[in-house]
């Protein structure tokens, strides 16, 4: 772990992003790319076990996506990305793609999971870390808006997710990230 916990600063110049090939992502049914930069980010957990090293990410994220593509009828994993405990982000739709996470919603946001059951076990700072430099990141592409909305699902949902050690944080992180973008924004 970084030892890093919300409120403290976080280098924001980069993220490593595993790509779909790299974990052995199968190839979607169809894709439907989305209209215009997300306003909504949604905070997923994934319910399963908790997972800190690639030698358990790579299968629980085969799981996952064939558990959607074959169980839920999705064209693909439903998450536009994917975070372990060790901070690893996982490319599931990616940016700019339609995800299938929560429910009409999904055209106007990017869904990010969190690898593991955050209603029992506390998520890592790696994986808190990650999330902030995956979301900078995006808005400094141009993928998410920069006054995006950070929500849990179970905020347009009737769902426990993202569990209510995950959700309980959810306030600082919007603090850190308002900070922090901007900070980005009044230099430019």
């Amino acid at each position: 772990m970084d030892g890093h916990t919300p409120g403290e600063p976080v280098d924001m110049n980069a993220v490593a992003v595993v790509c779909r090939r790299a974990w052995n992502a199968v190839e979607p049914r169809d894709r439907t790319e989305m209209k215009s930069p997300a306003q909504t980010v949604i905070i997923h957990h994934t319910a399963l076990r908790f997972c800190a090293h690639p030698r358990e990410s790579v299968p629980q994220l085969a799981h996952i996506q064939h558990m959607h593509i074959q169980e839920r009828g999705f064209d693909d994993i439903g998450y536009n990305f994917l975070i372990s405990g060790d901070g690893m982000v996982y490319e599931g739709r990616g940016w700019g793609i339609v995800g299938a996470h929560a429910k009409e919603h999904n055209f106007n946001s990017v869904g990010i999971a969190f690898m593991g059951n955050f209603n029992y076990e506390m998520p890592s700072s790696a994986s808190l870390s990650a999330l902030l430099r995956l979301l900078h990141i995006g808005v400094l592409h141009g993928h998410v808006r920069p006054n995006f909305v950070l929500v849990g699902h179970r905020d347009v949902a009737k769902t426990e997710c993202p569990g209510e050690h995950l959700y309980a944080l959810l306030p600082k992180l919007r603090d850190q990230l308002q900070n922090d973008l901007f900070s980005v924004h009044s230099l430019h």
